[in-house]
């Protein structure tokens, strides 16, 4: 099972980069976020097309995640429960490759950082820190499932100095921030694990570049994007990369792909 997950950035805007890249890496599943559209604009036929069933909670031009798949898969649930969001976040599915049934969802986790306009806002850091206790009441039920569990997603979290290009820079960041960091290190303590970090203890692993300043080229980045995985799924962890491909093409995301085997 090769699983991947990508903060597409508007998934019509990248679509010949996704497809592309779908055809030179074969993936049995693929989480996306942002994808920035509604069901009507979503490209489905083009995905069928190269081999993949996908299921989508969409938003038009905010936020919005897809799960993409090459086995069966069925939708369990829709936005995190027991949690009120106009924003689509949360995607959980259920994919039965034939050997295996598995569960795994895609997330986009909340910024958290005030608008430009109104510095002293809080609110939506507020949100964020209610999104993430939501998500970690949920994600301590799914353990209860005894199989494999892959979370996978943008969490806009960073999670240790070694994971910023320039920690001092982003301390009162919300990205950053300890209340932040501590709720999810929280999921470890319950017993998922950093499939990157499993396998790769010094390696920066960076998955997003802003888009200005060279930072890309300067690798000038930042670890936000994440695979957790419960105890059945970290058994069967084989290899996770950091996939650059994606951020050189011609327009890319501001994000690239983490990519995983699950054997």
């Amino acid at each position: 099972m090769k699983i991947a997950t990508y903060n597409v950035n508007s998934i019509n805007a990248r679509m010949e980069n996704l497809l592309e890249w779908l055809r030179e890496e074969n993936p049995d599943v693929v989480l996306l976020q942002e994808i920035k559209c509604e069901f009507n604009a979503f490209p489905f036929f083009e995905l069928q097309v190269a081999g993949y069933e996908a299921k989508i909670l969409g938003q038009k031009s905010y936020n919005g995640v897809a799960v993409l798949s090459r086995h069966k898969i069925k939708i369990i649930q829709e936005g995190l429960p027991d949690f009120e969001d106009e924003n689509s976040r949360y995607l959980e599915a259920e994919i039965n490759d034939g050997k295996r049934v598995y569960r795994v969802a895609s997330i986009y986790l909340p910024n958290g950082n005030p608008p430009y306009n109104a510095p002293d806002d809080d609110s939506k850091y507020t949100y964020k820190l209610r999104w993430m206790e939501a998500f970690y009441n949920h994600a301590k039920k799914l353990l209860d499932l005894r199989i494999p569990v892959v979370l996978g997603g943008d969490f806009n979290v960073i999670m240790t100095d070694a994971d910023i290009y320039d920690p001092e820079a982003f301390r009162n960041n919300a990205l950053f921030r300890e209340e932040v960091k501590q709720r999810l290190k929280a999921l470890e303590y319950l017993g998922y694990y950093d499939a990157f970090r499993c396998l790769h203890r010094r390696t920066n692993g960076y998955t997003y570049w802003d888009y200005g300043g060279g930072a890309f080229q300067n690798d000038l980045g930042m670890r936000i994007d994440y695979l957790f995985l419960s105890p059945n799924a970290a058994d069967l962890l084989k290899s996770c990369e950091v996939d650059k491909e994606p951020r050189r093409k011609n327009k890319p995301s501001d994000h690239t792909v983490l990519k995983a085997e699950l054997d």
